[in-house]
């Protein structure tokens, strides 16, 4: 079976879409665009609550344009679907025949994606399908990817690692049952440096905040604080 001709792979910022887009273009695959939802609230990436100019900063930095799904806060699932399978039709009418997502072993999330992807006739792709979750931490640093914890949940893991850099002096600090890629929920991050970048994305960290039962640690573009 022949490959896709264009992918554009679900991009949040963090280092599991990361490694997603480095294994793509080391397989071969051609990656033809970002897909991030960004909550127009508030002008910056859902979940992860990162600036909405990083986020442009990231897609600038690694050679590829990003499409953005606005959504508003909070949104009902009705209103996600709607919106996300708005551009998704935009997309595959632009020629993309496949999507990609650096989901590592949650088959909910899997299945769901999958589902909502079938009628489309597109090919839904996981580069990063269970792979050892220690593993890919370890060689995320030691490839040299370059990121800093942006969202913690407390109820899993201490708020004090809001703001930390992902090194493997992190790694070693994580408490038992914490995923060490933050697969369960327990952080997000955000990587401003590593093999796919054509340069890094200077940012500055600003404050740690906590809101809606999550503890955000804001990161500035350089210059900006």
């Amino acid at each position: 079976m022949d490959g896709p001709a264009g992918v554009v792979l679900g991009w949040s910022g963090g280092k599991d879409s990361s490694l997603a887009l480095w294994q793509l273009q080391r397989d071969g695959i051609p990656v033809r665009g970002l897909l991030t939802t960004v909550t127009e609230t508030f002008g910056r990436v859902s979940m992860h609550g990162v600036r909405e100019e990083l986020l442009d900063a990231q897609s600038a930095a690694v050679g590829l344009p990003v499409t953005k799904v606005k959504i508003p806060f909070p949104c009902p699932n009705e209103v996600y679907e709607r919106r996300m399978g708005a551009v998704v039709g935009e997309l595959l009418a632009a020629g993309v025949d496949a999507f990609a997502f650096g989901d590592l072993f949650l088959e909910d999330v899997r299945a769901y994606r999958e589902k909502a992807l079938r009628p489309t006739g597109a090919r839904v792709l996981f580069p990063l399908w269970l792979k050892d979750t220690a593993e890919l931490a370890h060689a995320f640093v030691r490839a040299g990817f370059r990121s800093v914890l942006v969202t913690v949940d407390p109820r899993q893991l201490d708020p004090s690692f809001a703001g930390r850099d992902y090194d493997a002096d992190l790694l070693a600090e994580l408490p038992p049952g914490v995923d060490p890629c933050g697969e369960n929920g327990e952080f997000h991050t955000f990587v401003w440096d590593g093999p796919p970048f054509k340069e890094p994305v200077a940012v500055e960290r600003g404050e740690v905040v906590e809101r809606d039962g999550f503890v955000f640690a804001d990161l500035l573009p350089a210059g900006a604080a």
